[in-house]
C-alpha cells in the first residue's frame, strides 16, 4: 500500500489547489477594482466585447510569486 501513497498526496494536492480556486471565483465579484485597473483594455463594438485585463494579470503574477516563494521558502 505505500506504492498509493504520493498519488493519495497528489490528490490533496489538487483537491486544494481547486477549493481555492473555487474559493477566488467566489469572492472575484466582491472586490470592484479587479479587472478595472488602468492598463487593462477594453474594446467595445457593436455586438462584440474584448476584454485584456494586462495590468490585473501583472499584479496577481506578482502577488502569486511572492506567496509561492514565501511557502517554498519555509519548506
Amino acid at each position: 500500500m505505500d506504492h498509493l501513497e504520493p498519488l493519495g498526496r497528489a490528490l490533496v494536492v489538487i483537491g486544494l489547489f481547486i477549493t481555492v480556486l473555487g474559493a477566488i471565483m467566489i469572492l472575484t465579484p466582491r472586490v470592484p477594482w479587479l479587472g478595472r485597473l488602468p492598463g487593462d483594455i477594453v474594446i467595445q463594438r457593436d455586438d462584440l466585447t474584448i476584454y485584456i485585463p494586462i495590468t490585473t494579470m501583472f499584479i496577481v503574477s506578482v502577488v502569486l510569486s511572492v506567496v509561492l516563494n514565501l511557502i517554498g521558502r519555509s519548506r
